[in-house]
């Protein structure tokens, strides 16, 4: 499936540019990092990557030889969950995948108990809490067996001790051989978590660079700016 081919991308909304001429491929094996001021385009920039938003010019291209959309989940901000219960949010995602409604039940199952949420398998998913929610979203995503696992600031509404579990989560899903492509605006978190940085700047991919270079040599004056904490680089 992979790499995810992005060519000279750019995405407009009523005259304004969002994603100005982005070109780069997300690979196997590194954990990807997209970083930026707010307003610079990242989660944009995985909307498009996931499919949900068209390039307005152009092109992002699977070319792994297998239906890219079939291969890939996201999980957002701030996830969406189903009138079910915290089971059967699980079962509906496989099912619509066309998967048997007993597989679907007991890959729900086995993925409840490696979340730690199996206790909560029958409880309605919208009276947990923000982080119990969020770690339902992953488990959703990773019952099906992602190669590529999207990530657009998955703890940023969550307190410090969820945020542990939920960053321990996304090691186990990475562990099992998903791809993991996320934003967060914590620069901790982007240093525990990513191998990788995409550093995005007014719509445009300023740099790519092994997260340790960036963190203490970025090569860009908009990274320098961006991590001594001034105003968007202009």
């Amino acid at each position: 499936m992979l790499p995810l081919v992005l060519d000279r991308v750019a995405f407009a909304v009523n005259g304004r540019t969002i994603i100005d001429g982005v070109s780069t491929e997300i690979t196997e094996g590194p954990r990807t990092i997209i970083l930026g001021s707010n307003g610079a385009g990242k989660s944009v920039l995985m909307r498009l990557c996931h499919g949900l938003l068209v390039p307005t010019s152009g092109s992002i291209e699977w070319r792994g030889g297998v239906n890219g959309r079939s291969r890939q989940a996201m999980v957002f901000q701030r996830p969406v969950m189903l009138r079910r219960s915290a089971l059967a949010n699980i079962v509906y995602g496989l099912r619509l995948a066309g998967i048997s409604a007993h597989e679907s039940e007991m890959r729900a199952r086995d993925v409840l108990e490696a979340v730690g949420l199996e206790r909560f398998a029958g409880r309605p998913a919208r009276v947990l809490s923000g982080g119990e929610q969020q770690r339902l979203a992953l488990a959703r995503a990773w019952a099906l067996g992602p190669e590529v696992l999207f990530l657009d600031e998955p703890t940023a509404n969550l307190d410090p001790g969820a945020t542990r579990e939920v960053e321990s989560l996304i090691g186990q899903i990475r562990a099992g051989g998903t791809k993991i492509v996320m934003t967060t605006h914590n620069l901790g978190q982007a240093k525990r978590l990513g191998d990788e940085i995409l550093f995005l700047s007014q719509g445009r991919l300023v740099e790519r660079t092994p997260v340790d270079q960036f963190f203490t040599k970025p090569a860009s004056a908009e990274a320098d700016a961006f991590l001594k904490g001034e105003l968007p680089w202009k």
